[in-house]
């Protein structure tokens, strides 16, 4: 790696930084984040909706007891400039140089998906590390067919199976390995078979945790695909994917898959097969976009290549106006991550996006744009709620959260509020919800439900209401919260009753 290229790496390296910190100063939690960074304080082999990775990066973050956005990211961030460097090494290993590395890493930057999806703490940044990292490996395995590469590949596969459950469509490219008798016998003679049985091992506890909860994982997927894969074409799908990373980025994304699929070299066969079966298991399975994003990660270094390669030295002059026409795209981070403040994002973007209207309002696609004023407004009412009961209810009470995210707010802003503990029976928080009695008042907060409370309770009163004008859906327009007094079950009646409606 020659020092231009490190120069180059390190400079998209603060680029990327500068934009997540910016992002981090404007911007609340976004709803997900609330209960990844709850798992933190519940360590386990699994969860209702992920593998147990992400819960170990929020166990470490939790010992800042910070509620603050910039160190709940601190592991986002990270990862998102591995991302960049490990892509580069990509790019090197391929044979690009400086033009190569440069357009990939600028694809990047320029894509409001990748800047939205490596900002947030979720599983998703995690699984493109992942990606990248278990892709650089394959990559030089199929060069160098050595055990050392093949051993790193199971590791960075399994860390993915650990970390969201798509990494089986990484898994299911792996089977072009197969197909190739250079790499065949190379994993014949590292006996692959022993690598596959030591990886399932570490697999092998997350899997009796779903066996022993009845496998909740199949019950949130056939929930997403009722409620929202269902509904979503194919075509849409890729519409989205294309607007998402970018319509500019296609000036190497393109180019990219024709470079990998004709230049015929032996190594590169298995990396085109590795990336097409990939692609297609998903695409059969009509994944989300943004299932499609580490695809499009590992396809960037392929383009970067091809450009190179083009401009040569007959051809210098096309790097600059391919370059020119890729820096314009820097006009759609913002659509992407929140480097503008709130008021500034409603000016200047917010009047040029797609807009959907609920309840006569214009909503706002994200809701970490909005969510540090909706959640402070939120618990403030709930204070406000809390001190008003005698003090006698005051010592038992508990918070009950309809959505994950409003447990989520509560439990990681309580020392700031001085309120109660919250549980849900939403998601991974029925896992964790109390035991015995409940307590004889109990403040619910949740969102526009009608009477879904009046079988749980004798007493329900509803006593303040919260107004989002940015919400995207009806039923988030309104947060409600209720004084429920005189619980007609206990904690374990209660668990008995939602077994079937966690993801309701």
């Amino acid at each position: 790696m020659t020092k231009r290229i490190k120069l180059i790496i390190l400079v998209f390296c603060l680029i990327k930084l500068a934009l997540h910190l910016i992002a981090d100063s404007h911007s609340g939690f976004q709803a997900d984040e609330l209960l990844h960074i709850e798992t933190g304080k519940h360590l386990a082999f699994g969860y209702m909706e992920f593998p147990p990775f992400i819960a170990i990066l929020a166990s470490i973050q939790n010992l800042f007891h910070s509620n603050s956005v910039f160190v709940n990211h601190l592991f986002s961030h990270i990862a998102a400039i591995l991302i960049l460097i490990y892509l580069a090494k990509i790019t090197i290993v391929l044979g690009g140089k400086e033009k190569a590395v440069f357009l990939a890493l600028l694809c990047i930057i320029i894509a409001p998906s990748f800047g939205r999806s490596q900002q947030l703490f979720q599983p998703v940044i995690f699984s493109q590390l992942f990606w990248v990292l278990g892709f650089y490996q394959l990559v030089k395995f199929s060069q160098k067919l050595d055990k050392k590469n093949l051993l790193y590949l199971a590791l960075f596969t399994v860390l993915g199976l650990l970390t969201k459950y798509d990494s089986v469509f990484f898994i299911v490219g792996l089977s072009s390995l197969f197909l190739f008798k250079n790499t065949r016998h190379a994993l014949i003679k590292h006996k692959f078979w022993q690598i596959i049985l030591i990886s399932f091992i570490f697999i092998v506890p997350n899997i009796i945790w779903q066996v022993v909860n009845d496998f909740p994982v199949l019950q949130m997927f056939g929930r997403l695909y009722e409620k929202q894969l269902d509904s979503v074409s194919r075509i849409q799908n890729f519409q989205n994917l294309i607007i998402a990373i970018n319509p500019l980025t296609l000036l190497i994304t393109i180019p990219a898959i024709i470079y990998l699929f004709t230049k015929n070299k032996v190594t590169n066969r298995p990396i085109g097969l590795f990336i097409f079966f990939s692609f297609l298991f998903l695409f059969l399975t009509n994944g989300k976009s943004y299932y499609f994003y580490p695809i499009v990660l590992i396809i960037l270094p392929f383009g970067g290549v091809f450009w190179e390669k083009f401009t040569g030295e007959t051809r210098k002059w096309t790097i600059y106006p391919l370059t020119l026409v890729l820096f314009s795209g820097i006009f759609l981070i913002p659509f992407g991550m929140p480097v503008y403040s709130f008021d500034r994002y409603l000016k200047k973007i917010y009047p040029f996006e797609k807009k959907e209207t609920i309840g006569g309002n214009e909503v706002v696609k994200y809701d970490e744009y909005y969510s540090k004023n909706k959640w402070k407004s939120t618990l403030d009412e709930i204070k406000f709620v809390y001190d008003s009961l005698p003090s006698n209810e005051k010592e038992s009470c508990l918070i009950w959260g309809k959505h994950y995210s409003q447990a989520g707010a509560v439990n990681l802003f309580d020392s700031d509020y001085d309120l109660p503990n919250a549980f849900s029976l939403h998601g991974s928080f029925y896992s964790w919800l109390p035991k015995g009695k409940m307590s004889e008042t109990t403040i619910v907060l949740s969102y526009n439900v009608g009477d879904f409370f009046n079988p749980y309770f004798d007493e329900i009163q509803q006593v303040r209401t919260i107004y989002n004008p940015y919400a995207d859906t009806e039923e988030e327009l309104f947060q409600k919260i209720y004084v429920c007094k005189k619980p007609k079950q206990d904690f374990e009646k209660m668990k008995e009753l939602f077994k079937n409606r966690i993801f309701e």
